[in-house]
């Protein structure tokens, strides 16, 4: 075992011993929020440890000293220790928002006894998700995260937020019966769902059963993802749950689909065979999604719709699968997390003030609340992409890498993504006039902002100005994620000993993934 892969498993362990702590707690809970942000702050330093670390290289795990491929992998990597990252700080400042609020209140929207344990086990869900080296681990992840994100999406118990809840576990369920399904038929067409010994006999399987399995993944994960036309349950779920909740809920559980398609079409169906049809899915995500928040008068739904939109740029960068393309797609993800949940945020804030919101209802928070005006506007024009923000750093680099891509499906990709942007600015122009500038329609609900409240949101809207200072270094960061994504010889030999790799080895990996690309048609890659 290297020096440093003891931490690899702490992201997944911290939260769940944690969550077991915070429940035998119940009945002191005084206590429960001192675990749990004592645990996502060493989720966080774990993070940002392994962020480094993996920078020379991946760091492997065998859950009880299983060797991969009979036992359990945790594979840290790059991209891994990117999104652990940048979800554990985020899970970090909703979850210091949420306890100001219940402070706040004098009372607990939610039994506490519930809400620390299920948090925490969500925390450690989305962590699995993103270390597992195998199909199933990844799905149990996806459960783990899962489960616990119905009981948050139903706190409170009212009939809207039990309608809504409704709907997001059948789609849920949905998802995961499909994932369910391609694991197993992927099982008995390889014998294996050991990603690094996937990534060796899926080309040497029959070509249309390996489309079969690269289709059935992607419907899971678009489900996930909220990818159109699977979208349409995303914005009747998550406006009715609690602020904290809908802000975790858009920054993170989507991205776990995303970063579920990064990793599968990078590491087992390299060769691009159904570019064309994703980059089809991107433009109609991006274009639905933004014109579904244009037609909105509610705040929450806007930002919702405009979170399908923006998912939309990351398929593109998925689609288009070339090195610049993955590096943009996985600054975008990492820029997107932080800003779209800093909006969440500031929106309870402005529900707070403003007792609603309706952008028909709320008016005149410019004057009561000029620091949540500035939030807003930071945030919502870091979303929109106004130079020199990361969002226009991030569009910028998967437009470029659509013009250098020079088809012209490529090139209708890049007019839909200005457009996009073009209509998230004037929706989130619009919302922001309405709510502060307009005369308010009736008497603002309260002027106190709690302190304990604006500061994570503040935080949340100053790791996105953080994300464009140091543009630079984090975008060669994820040119170097990317690198070794399509190289894919990294991931396989941590992973994988010599002896177990069951046919073949690494040195002819990329020569039978070109031979895919070949005998299938190719594509962009």
């Amino acid at each position: 075992m290297n020096d440093w892969s003891w931490i690899v498993p702490l992201p997944v362990m911290i939260p769940l011993f944690a969550a077991g702590l915070a429940l035998a707690l119940f009945r002191r809970p005084r206590l429960q929020p001192i675990v749990s942000v004592t645990a996502l702050s060493l989720v966080l330093v774990a993070s940002l440890a392994l962020l480094v670390i993996v920078d020379d290289g991946p760091l492997v795990v065998d859950v009880g000293d299983w060797a991969a491929p009979v036992g359990i992998d945790l594979v840290a990597d790059r991209l891994s220790a990117l999104m652990l990252t940048i979800s554990s700080a985020v899970t970090l400042c909703v979850l210091l928002y949420s306890l100001a609020q219940g402070r706040d209140d004098e009372e607990e929207s939610a039994p506490i006894s519930i809400y620390h344990p299920t948090f925490l086990v969500l925390t450690a869900g989305v962590c699995n998700a993103f270390l597992s080296g195998d199909l199933f681990n990844i799905y149990v992840g996806f459960e783990i995260l899962l489960a616990a994100s119905f009981v948050l999406i139903t706190l409170g118990g009212t009939g809207e937020r039990i309608r809504a809840g409704s709907i997001y576990v059948v789609v849920a369920l949905l998802s995961s019966v499909l994932f369910l399904v391609a694991i197993a038929l992927v099982y008995a067409a390889t014998g294996t769902v050991n990603l690094a010994q996937l990534a060796i006999r899926l080309p040497e399987i029959d070509p249309g059963v390996r489309v079969l399995l690269q289709v059935l993944l992607l419907l899971a994960f678009a489900i996930k993802a909220a990818i159109f036309p699977l979208s349409a349950w995303l914005p009747d779920s998550y406006p009715t749950a609690p602020a904290p909740v809908t802000a975790v809920f858009a920054g993170l559980l989507t991205k776990v689909g995303i970063y579920a398609m990064i990793r599968t079409q990078t590491l087992l169906f390299p060769g691009g065979q159904l570019d064309d049809i994703l980059m089809w899915l991107a433009l109609a995500t991006m274009v639905v999604g933004i014109l579904g928040a244009v037609a909105q008068d509610d705040i929450k739904r806007l930002l919702s719709f405009t979170l399908v939109s923006h998912i939309g740029y990351m398929v593109f960068g998925i689609a288009l699968s070339t090195d610049a393309g993955w590096t943009a797609a996985i600054y975008y993800v990492a820029h997107h997390i932080t800003v779209q949940t800093a909006l969440f945020l500031v929106v309870g804030l402005i529900e707070r003030v403003g007792g609603s919101t309706s952008l028909t209802r709320l008016g005149g928070l410019a004057r009561l609340a000029p620091v949540l005006a500035v939030l807003f506007f930071v945030a919502a024009m870091n979303l929109a992409g106004i130079p020199p923000l990361s969002g226009f750093l991030g569009k910028l680099g998967l437009l470029e890498a659509g013009v250098h891509e020079a088809t012209p499906l490529s090139y209708t990709l890049v007019v839909g993504g200005v457009v996009t942007s073009l209509l998230t600015l004037y929706a989130l122009t619009k919302a922001w006039n309405k709510a502060f500038w307009q005369p308010p329609e009736a008497e603002p609900r309260s002027t106190h902002l709690p302190l304990g409240m604006v500061g994570p949101a503040a935080a949340l809207v100053g790791v996105g100005l953080v994300l464009t200072f140091a543009g630079g270094p984090l975008y060669a960061y994820t040119d170097r994620a990317a690198h070794a994504l399509t190289e894919r010889t990294p991931y396989i030999d941590a992973v994988l000993p010599d002896g177990e790799r069951g046919t073949g080895d690494s040195a002819d990996i990329a020569d039978r993934g070109n031979e895919v690309e070949i005998d299938l048609g190719g594509g962009h890659g």
